[in-house]
């Protein structure tokens, strides 16, 4: 039952404390608004690299030669490590079963690119017609060559979307239009969007007609392999490790490489690399949780130690109350409904300002690795709901004391 003279109790002793209770109160409020901020950050950096995690396919490998650190079987250390066409093929046929899309890459160096005659700066690559899906881009305009392309070493180019906006502006589209690649013609077929502008400002032509037109031979720089979906994060990590120490161990076999070589032969795995930051970011939101735990416990002390003080204060009414006939729970409810009043209403405010100041401010922040801070509020409401009961047990105790004061002694003190 609502008890009107209980609350008027409860406002006349705020009344009368004012900078006390806020204090308290701020403690308090400032806990939680500190927790669900962190929460929020910690999110938010799952969420950033979460997204740069999805700017290329989610299951990729990507294999790179470099140079032998350590001597085998009669070889020095030193030796630069060459793929080519046949390693890509070996590897491709080797491991077809576990691939769902590959392709390998060459760099096209110390070219001139030209459209009319304007030079353009843009870097040139011969790719495979599923680089594509590996890199998880879109075609805005016309298409991506395909294996036909390929087959027929076809004189075609596919551009990024910042080329098109900087050099083919003052034309409708730019699919058809021809760019000269060290003097040789090439069709432009396609424009392509993707989520790192770096991929944007590059020119795709035919792997195979970048080896043949630009003196490749059977030389290329990468390979690119992605794996199917699995189930469940954990075992698509599985999947990706597998994958990646027996290709390694293959293309080690085929250049005589050490096993214990760290840079002959070169293999990163999105799935890993991702497993890495997301362990690295539930560490930071457990400590994020310590901090903002240990800052509403201080709260939680501040109510204690405010309630120690108003029994004190008003041990003599206490003792009154008790000779008038009241009840040691009446006592005990008497003090706990201020714990209550007082951590509730100061754990609401610290929720509510930092979710609003987390719903204005965090769809605008982007900072490297952080997007979009949010915080789960089924979670915030939760622990604002332990907060009251850490705080009604924090004043329960004192509330206890309070009750158990003799009717005497109470009514002696001054």
């Amino acid at each position: 039952m609502f008890d009107i003279e209980r609350w008027q109790e409860i406002f006349d002793t705020i009344r009368k404390n004012k900078l006390r209770t806020f204090l308290t109160g701020l403690s308090v409020a400032s806990g939680i608004f500190i927790l669900v901020i962190l929460l929020g950050f910690g999110q938010g950096m799952r969420n950033g690299i979460q997204k740069e995690f999805e700017q290329d396919a989610t299951t990729s490998i990507e294999v790179w030669a470099g140079v032998t650190s350590v001597g085998y079987k009669g070889l020095n250390p030193g030796r630069r490590i060459q793929f080519t066409n046949e390693n890509y093929e070996s590897s491709s046929a080797l491991f077809n079963n576990s691939i769902e899309f590959e392709s390998s890459r060459f760099f096209v160096r110390n070219t001139t690119v030209n459209y009319g005659k304007e030079s353009l700066v843009y870097s040139v690559q011969g790719v495979s017609n599923h680089y594509q899906f590996i890199e998880n881009a879109g075609m805005i305009e016309g298409r991506f060559f395909n294996l036909k392309d390929e087959k027929e070493t076809a004189k075609v180019a596919v551009i990024g979307k910042k080329i098109r906006t900087d050099v083919f502006k003052d034309v409708d589209t730019p699919v058809g239009e021809y760019i000269q690649i060290s003097g040789i013609p090439f069709k432009i077929i396609g424009v392509l969007k993707d989520n790192q502008e770096r991929e944007e400002e590059r020119i795709y032509i035919p792997i195979t007609t970048a080896q043949k037109v630009f003196n490749g031979n059977n030389k290329i720089n990468n390979m690119f392999f992605t794996l199917p979906p699995s189930e469940n994060f954990d075992e698509a990590v599985a999947q990706s490790i597998n994958f990646k120490n027996n290709l390694l161990g293959h293309l080690q076999q085929l250049h005589t490489v050490s096993p214990d070589d760290t840079s002959g032969v070169n293999v990163w795995s999105a799935m890993e690399e991702a497993k890495r930051y997301y362990t690295l970011t539930d560490n930071i939101k457990l400590f994020f949780w310590f901090v903002g735990v240990c800052t509403i416990i201080a709260g939680v002390v501040g109510v204690s130690n405010i309630m120690l003080i108003v029994v004190k204060e008003r041990t003599r009414e206490i003792g009154i109350r008790k000779a008038l006939g009241a009840k040691p729970w009446s006592i005990v409810g008497m003090i706990l409904h201020e714990a209550i009043f007082v951590t509730a209403i100061s754990g609401f405010t610290g929720l509510i300002f930092s979710m609003a100041l987390l719903e204005i401010v965090g769809p605008h922040i982007e900072i490297d690795y952080v997007t979009n801070p949010s915080v789960n509020f089924t979670v915030a409401f939760t622990t604002v709901i332990v907060l009251v009961i850490a705080g009604t047990i924090a004043g329960f105790f004192p509330a206890w004391r309070a009750a158990s004061v003799h009717t005497i002694e109470a009514l002696r003190d001054e």
